[in-house]
Formats: structure tokens, sequence, C-alpha cells
């Protein structure tokens, strides 16, 4: 898929938000890990260990972007990432993280749409998360994008300490790297086997989104397993 311009590629770019997008920042917000209990934010938040204060990127932000921003206050900051390549394909992910970060009552959240293998993260972050989109980055419409560059990326912006947290949509152990395409989901192994490479130890694992019921064939979508998929959250950690 063609990106943008050379030029634009080599640029971080926080957007400003606009008049008319302040008009668009919605009184009810869609469902989100602030309103809805089964994205179990609070039990997310607390596995994060995330803070008032913290610095935490929201890579291909949404779900969590509101909560984030409430967690942190107004002293922390949330960088709500939205890649070029998910801007380019779903337009209306850029507008609806930008009324997010318009509506948020300690203005603590900045909007960026780097390329993802050039997202040029602040350093010193407390945390990094990224939700049901690891999987995307193995898929055409990212590059596919560079997995270990990405990882790097991370590794790289975080402070010694600093935890990288995942949560995916669980394909069977062993199955093939096509599955992110066909039925967007991941072995969990294959997450662990990259972002350790990278230079993380892994830190632990969260059951609270694990569905012993889901078979890990379906695609996500199907109306059977949706929002209701075996879920693996991941916690990797920077060493110190």
């Amino acid at each position: 898929m063609k990106l943008h311009t050379a030029a634009a590629l080599g640029v971080f770019l926080a957007l400003s938000v606009s008049p008319a997008v302040m008009a668009q920042a919605p009184a009810n917000p869609p469902p989100d890990a602030v309103s809805d209990p089964s994205l179990k934010g609070p039990e997310i938040v607390k596995f994060m260990g995330l803070k008032a204060g913290d610095k935490v990127a929201d890579v291909i932000p949404g779900k969590f972007t509101r909560l984030f921003s409430q967690t942190v206050g107004p002293k922390g900051k949330v960088y709500a990432v939205q890649t070029a390549e998910v801007v380019k394909t779903h337009p209306s992910a850029l507008t609806g993280v930008q009324a997010l970060a318009a509506a948020a009552p300690d203005k603590n959240v900045v909007v960026t749409t780097p390329p993802t293998n050039a997202m040029d993260l602040p350093k010193g972050l407390d945390a990094v998360f990224i939700r049901q989109n690891y999987h995307d980055l193995y898929d055409k419409f990212m590059g596919p994008a560079d997995v270990p560059g990405f990882n790097k990326q991370v590794f790289a912006a975080l402070k010694p300490g600093g935890e990288y947290v995942i949560v995916d949509h669980a394909a069977a152990a062993g199955a093939d790297m096509n599955v992110t395409e066909t039925i967007h989901r991941i072995d969990p192994a294959r997450v662990k086997a990259d972002v350790t490479a990278a230079g993380f130890k892994f830190a632990g694992e969260s059951k609270v989104l694990a569905n012993a019921a889901d078979d890990h064939t379906k695609m996500v979508f199907n109306p059977a397993i949706r929002g209701k998929t075996d879920q693996f959250v991941y916690k990797f950690v920077k060493p110190k």
C-alpha cells in the first residue's frame, strides 16, 4: 500500500485539533474501556501498573485512550499513535481519536500519525500499549511492517523498567502466520518470541480476557465469537 510522500514519512506529526474537530468531540463517546466493562479496563490498567503522572504511548489507539488519559491525569501524557497506514485505510479512526483528545479534560492526549516503521516515539516512556493490532503488523496494509524494527522502536522509547503491554486475539498454538490476514489472530508464542528478541523480558500474563471456549479457528468478526475471543494480555519489561 502506497504511503505518504517521502517528506511526510520523515516527519512525526503532532496534530493540532481544529475547531471543527473540537465541535465533533462526543458528549457520549462510543463504548470504550471507561464505559464498557467487557473490555476489563480497570483490570488491565492495574496489570500495567499505570498511574498518575505516567507517560504512555497508545499505539493504534481508541478503546483505551480515554481511560489512560483519566489515569495519568494532568501531570501525565498519552501519546495516541494512529499510524499513517491505518489513517490511509481508515480515515475515520483519526477523526475519532482527535475527538477524544479534544474532549480530554486534562488536555493530556497528543495525537500523532507517523509511519509504523518510523514512529519516533518520545523517550523515557513508562509504558507502551497496543491492543488487537499487533497481529496487523504482519498484514499487507501495514506494509507489512518491519516487526523486529517496530519492537526495537518500543524498546528504545521506554525508560529502564518501562512496560510494553500487548493485547491480541489468540490463534491456535503453532498456527501459520497467514492467520493474521485470514482470521485476524496470532499465536501468542510468536509474539513472545518477537518481543523478547528485541531485548525485553517477559514479565507476566493476565487472564482477564481469556476464554477457554474459543476454539481459536474462527475469524474474530464471526458473530459466534465476536467480542468473546480468547485474548492474551502480555507484559514485557525493559531491563534496568
